[in-house]
């Protein structure tokens, strides 16, 4: 059987601040299956200055991230950040009159999926081979949920980590304050949907805050930390990277489990 070439779209900040994510997907990916590829020539998607209003000096990075992503004659694109993730599917439209770039955004954006959605939706695998003993919450990305609308795969993986106890976190549909230049430029307002959201993550008396947005993370962890909270912080693919047993690696075709649909884990 042929093993699927994923090309590792890093995003800049798991690249620059946090590798140690990079490297958990890259080992989970790899340990699935799949043939990893990194184009070095990848920085940034663009989100920061495009969503601040900067289109059009956002189009050479926009071409640089194709140029990179698409280097690679791989089957797929596979992100660590919903919100990213995003952003390149948005090339299509955005670059949809670039006679050059305009295909090329369209294939790339055929291809790319979040990692969690990738490892459920396309590997077909609920279980990872995982183990995790903890008392845990989950915090759901906006992004992820309300644009790619994926708001099931991170959890079906999640119950599937032996040893986890995933307590429900209250409003999880609530966004932590974060949105990138967002908390810079309104940050009274971040920092009042920052607290609220610290608040429910206290109130479940979980051991470790889990995520599938990095950037969500560190808003979080850096506002708990700031009000004598320090929680511990896992990105999902770390999480399904933790002491793992491949003997128990699972995929839909060997449980009698149903897919759940995308939009079908509670609240919008």
């Amino acid at each position: 059987m042929t093993k699927p070439r994923v090309c590792i779209f890093s995003t800049c900040l798991v690249d620059l601040l946090f590798p140690n994510v990079g490297q958990a997907m890259v080992e989970v990916l790899e340990r699935l299956g799949c043939e990893t590829f990194l184009p070095t020539k990848q920085v940034c998607c663009g989100q920061p200055t495009y969503n601040s209003g900067y289109a059009a000096g956002s189009m050479k990075t926009f071409k640089n991230e194709i140029d990179a992503l698409a280097s690679v004659d791989a089957d797929y694109i596979v992100g660590p950040s919903g919100s990213c993730v995003f952003m390149i599917k948005e090339y299509e439209a955005i670059l949809k009159d670039d006679p050059v770039y305009g295909p090329k955004a369209k294939q790339v954006a055929a291809k790319i999926y979040e990692f969690s959605q990738f490892i459920y939706r396309v590997l077909g695998i609920v279980d990872c081979g995982a183990q995790l003993d903890a008392k845990a919450t989950v915090h759901r990305s906006c992004h992820m949920t309300r644009l790619i609308g994926e708001r099931t795969a991170p959890f079906v993986l999640l119950d599937h980590v032996k040893g986890l106890n995933r307590i429900p976190l209250k409003n999880v549909q609530l966004c932590c304050g974060f949105g990138g230049t967002f908390s810079a430029k309104h940050p009274e307002l971040s920092d009042s949907m920052v607290d609220e959201k610290v608040q429910n993550i206290i109130d479940t008396e979980a051991e470790v805050l889990i995520g599938t947005e990095q950037s969500c993370l560190m808003n979080i962890a850096g506002r708990m930390n700031r009000l004598g909270h320090p929680i511990r912080v896992m990105h999902i693919a770390e999480v399904l990277n933790h002491q793992v047993d491949v003997n128990r690696i699972k995929y839909l075709a060997d449980v009698d489990e149903a897919v759940v649909p995308a939009n079908g884990e509670g609240v919008f």
